[in-house]
């Protein structure tokens, strides 16, 4: 394996070739994207480390031993944990000609053919890397804006109780807490 884990800035992919010279090459052409690059030998190797990381990509060969590609991708939209990672496949050009149908039909977001233009591959790998990092931006915005709503609900709960229990509170002091609610409401885009 090149890397062992990605960080939060690093989008992983996952190579899945039976074939040492095939997961060689594209670490060459890859290489210079400069992420992780995870090797698997094989369909059950990949989901192994499907389930213990998580992937930007995944390129995966159509014809290997025991777990075939189109096996392996069937498992990994299976699970939630993993169905949203896009697949591209790679498969030699002399293949049947119906595998790229069975390929999309599987959950393929592409299909290649070897040998493959190192350009297109890098170009391809690209847009799902581009693809990742905004689905990661935006979850993490989700996130804040779920944090900030509970700040608000929260807030909102202790005003509530301070006004139907006790005695009640300044003029002054409800004014400001409502601005600075009105201020994370505005804050929050909620």
């Amino acid at each position: 394996m090149i890397a062992e884990a990605s960080t939060d800035t690093r989008a992983s992919i996952l190579l899945v070739d039976d074939m040492e010279d095939n997961l060689i090459a594209l670490e060459a052409v890859l290489g210079s994207l400069n992420e992780p690059l995870i090797r698997a030998r094989s369909g059950e190797e990949a989901m192994k480390a499907l389930l213990r990381q998580r992937f930007a990509l995944v390129l995966l060969d159509v014809r290997m031993p025991g777990m075939d590609g189109f096996e392996t991708a069937a498992h990994i939209k299976r699970l939630d944990q993993t169905k949203d990672v896009p697949i591209i496949f790679l498969t030699g050009a002399g293949d049947d000609s119906g595998y790229a149908f069975r390929g999309y039909a599987t959950g393929a977001a592409d299909y290649l053919t070897k040998p493959f233009d190192p350009w297109v591959l890098r170009a391809k790998v690209s847009v799902f890397l581009d693809l990742h990092r905004k689905n990661r931006q935006l979850e993490r915005m989700r996130d804040q804006d779920r944090a900030e709503y509970g700040e608000v609900g929260a807030r909102l709960a202790e005003l509530e109780l301070r006004l139907t229990e006790g005695p009640p509170p300044d003029l002054m002091t409800l004014r400001t807490e409502v601005r600075e609610l009105r201020r994370l409401v505005r804050r929050g885009r909620l």
